[in-house]
């Protein structure tokens, strides 16, 4: 029987940090459009390690795949679904609204297809009736705050209106009444809900699939409002959800981060890639969580990694010294360089390199030394 099977009550843990009884793990996914499919695969991985949750938590699709967990439905059953999934089931232009009430029209696309998505794959009822755990971020867009459905006194509503209002996102679905308040997309101020989730477990599986970085995206300015738009959140939401891993200091984390960042957020067509990256990268972190929960804390898996600054690029800009002070610095001649080049980083760490605006930092792991041996070995 796997060690991980079924959720315990709360369990302290001894001098040495190693939780004396079955730890409380649990799931958090994050907002990402289509790419959220991903987390179809994450949640089968966690499955086949016999891991039973004892919370979902989610932002945005993730809070739907979670909620559709909590529900019962299983990873099979999501992965078929979702192979037949086409735009029109999403995606339908709000022309009467567009037409009537122009620049007063409450968004691009109708209610109906995400609203009838959200009432398939998620039960019916209240948080206080579901059997499972389960945490829906969004935004009271009056009030100007965020709100954990779930949660103390945000318990007595529909999940499935909550799960709506988490994915509605601003322009391209209407706000979503959830009680007596009007939310939108839960993603807007916490795409990753890893501080509210960490209040309730031991240990964290949190599976990122929106924003871990912001790759090139040659052209954008060309492609439209909704392609503009959805670049600004991207940039928005990673420096957001970045400063929330940067300063953790919740229960031990495993970060997922499968490598999705060039898919489109609305690609239809790699669906079945997304799920089987989501599964693979899911179930190669899961080797890893056994040294997450001996540790008090931090963020895992950790790897060795080292850090280069290409001289002759760098401008001596400073923003990466600016930006991380503990790891990097400039010298007499201006130019960067890290304070120790070599470094032990969890998959949240290294993001500073995507800040150089001229790509002159690299942050890339240690070879061991069998990796090593072997590519002198290729060579002689």
């Amino acid at each position: 029987m796997s060690p991980f099977k079924a959720p315990v009550d709360s369990t302290p843990m001894d001098r040495t940090g190693i939780h004396q009884a079955l730890p409380r793990i649990g799931v958090v996914l994050g907002g990402g459009a289509l790419k959220g499919m991903a987390h179809i695969g994450a949640l089968k991985a966690i499955r086949e390690a016999g891991i039973t949750p004892h919370l979902y938590a989610g932002s945005s699709i993730g809070a739907m795949i979670a909620a559709a967990a909590a529900s019962g439905q299983n990873p099979d059953t999501l992965r078929e679904r979702a192979l037949s999934f086409r735009r029109r089931d999403l995606f339908r232009i709000n022309h009467m609204g567009m037409l009537m009430d122009r620049m007063l029209s409450r968004s691009i696309y109708l209610e109906g297809p995400l609203r009838s998505l959200c009432e398939e794959l998620v039960g019916d009822g209240t948080f206080e009736t579901f059997k499972s755990r389960l945490l829906v971020t969004a935004v009271d867009l009056e009030r100007g705050t965020p709100v954990v459905f779930g949660r103390p006194g945000f318990r007595n509503v529909r999940v499935r209106d909550a799960v709506y209002a988490s994915c509605a996102l601003p322009g391209f679905f209407p706000p979503g009444v959830v009680g007596d308040r009007v939310c939108i997309d839960g993603g807007t101020t916490d795409n990753l809900p890893v501080e509210i989730a960490g209040l309730e477990v031991d240990a964290l599986i949190a599976v990122d699939v929106g924003i871990a970085n912001v790759p090139l995206a040659a052209g954008v300015a060309e492609q439209g409002f909704a392609t503009i738009f959805m670049r600004a959140a991207t940039m928005m939401m990673h420096e957001m959800q970045q400063a929330t891993l940067d300063t953790w200091k919740g229960p031990p984390m495993l970060l997922v981060r499968p490598p999705v960042s060039h898919i489109g957020w609305f690609s239809f067509r790699h669906i079945e890639k997304l799920m089987d990256v989501g599964y693979t990268a899911t179930k190669e972190a899961l080797g890893h969580l056994l040294n997450a929960l001996s540790a008090p804390g931090g963020i895992f898996p950790r790897r060795l990694m080292r850090i280069e600054v290409d001289r002759p690029t760098c401008t001596g800009c400073g923003v990466c010294a600016a930006h991380v002070p503990s790891l990097m610095a400039l010298d007499e001649e201006q130019k960067a360089f890290p304070l120790l080049p070599v470094h032990e980083f969890s998959p949240a760490d290294g993001a500073f390199a995507g800040c150089c605006p001229v790509s002159a930092i690299t942050v890339a792991p240690m070879e061991t030394w069998d990796e090593a041996g072997a590519r002198l070995a290729q060579s002689a």
